[in-house]
């Protein structure tokens, strides 16, 4: 997050020193890079720093740490009170500490308000495609498919490109049974990045679904050759050691 540059936004600019400004950008992005490397020292650091002057961007740092800690419903709960205390910050950073809010409740296991805080960040900006897209995956999350697909196809009426979007479009359908509308969008991913292993995985998935098994097989098996160790290659896996044990595939999720 840009909030280098904000974090002296907040306050009357004739008051603050450029130099403060510059010390106050630093130490965000020092705290920041803390909290993805050493969660542990980032949240000493921004408590000693919010002491200080922080404020809200040493709040965020705070709030961030704590995921690296895996204290995920702290770190959601943190977050949102963050975007409430924002009132005189931009509607784009507020939107961004709300879908952080959201990704945070996602990984504490609770979809319902991890949709909710996507739904949030949307609301402050719904034009913005990231924002959309991770309102989708948390739709998808609560088995919200049709409102998932419905913010997917904003975000690819605007850029088609967009690989990412193909395959949670495509995982989406194929949720709803629509394979074949699935099985173009994450042909047309794979078309654009076609060492996808996501985008491999949930053709395989597609492909098992409409009887291939085959083909299914072999997309599986390639995930594993390009990125062995993933959460794509140990989903794929899965499929395989079923589709061998069973006869019958359960769908690894392709996000």
């Amino acid at each position: 997050m840009a909030w280098g540059k904000a974090a002296a936004a907040e306050q009357p600019a004739q008051s603050v020193a450029r130099r403060d400004a510059a010390a106050e950008a630093a130490t965000y992005e020092r705290c920041m890079k803390l909290a993805r490397q050493n969660p542990d020292e980032a949240r000493s650091l921004a408590q000693s720093w919010r002491e200080r002057s922080g404020a809200h961007p040493a709040d965020h740092c705070a709030a961030v740490a704590l995921i690296g800690l895996k204290q995920y419903k702290e770190a959601a709960l943190r977050l949102e009170a963050l975007a409430q205390a924002m009132t005189t910050a931009p509607a784009g950073l507020r939107a961004e500490v709300l879908d952080q809010a959201g990704q945070a409740w996602g990984l504490a296991g609770d979809p319902v308000r991890a949709y909710a805080a996507a739904g949030a960040a949307v609301a402050l900006e719904p034009k913005d495609p990231d924002l959309l897209i991770d309102r989708a995956q948390a739709a998808a999350g609560v088995g919200y498919y049709d409102k998932a697909v419905a913010d997917l196809d904003h975000v690819l009426k605007a850029d088609p490109s967009r690989v990412d979007a193909l395959i949670y479009r495509a995982s989406a359908n194929r949720a709803l049974d629509r394979l074949d509308p699935a099985l173009t969008d994450v042909e047309k991913a794979i078309a654009r990045a076609p060492n996808s292993a996501p985008a491999l995985l949930e053709r395989g998935n597609i492909r098992r679904l409409k009887g291939d098994d085959e083909g299914a097989r072999q997309d599986w098996e390639r995930v594993g050759q390009l990125a062995p160790g993933s959460q794509a290659d140990m989903a794929a896996k899965a499929n395989i050691e079923h589709v061998q044990s069973n006869g019958e595939a359960e769908p690894g999720r392709s996000r």
